[in-house]
């Protein structure tokens, strides 16, 4: 990998590490935060290389709050158990409620 890329994916751990626990984000916003607007597929891949690092991937979602992310943790619904513990409600692979537990670093991070 490029070490751009790599700087982009050390940008996006910081971000994702400032979730609150019980709220999520979306790859999009975390771009849009970031000032790379439409680079949320690159969000994603930064996603899917966090797993030897200390950083709560499963508050990522999709914007329409879907676990699209779900495939790259261990064990069939691990995603959404993390989510459930922290008081997430998730059906049929969807947050519940999504307005009430979104985090927007855009907002959130001044």
């Amino acid at each position: 990998m490029k070490p751009e890329t790599l700087n982009f994916f050390e940008k996006v751990y910081n971000v994702v590490k400032l979730i609150p626990h019980g709220r999520v984000t979306s790859y999009g916003a975390i771009g849009n935060y970031l000032g790379a607007h439409r680079s949320a597929r690159m969000v994603g891949y930064a996603m899917n290389s966090s797993h030897d690092k200390d950083v709560p991937a499963h508050r990522v979602v999709n914007r329409k709050g879907l676990l699209t992310g779900k495939h790259h943790f261990d064990g069939t619904n691990l995603m959404q158990q993390l989510l459930e513990n922290e008081g997430i409600i998730v059906i049929d692979n969807q947050i519940q409620d999504l307005e009430k537990v979104y985090w927007n670093p855009s907002k959130e991070l001044l």
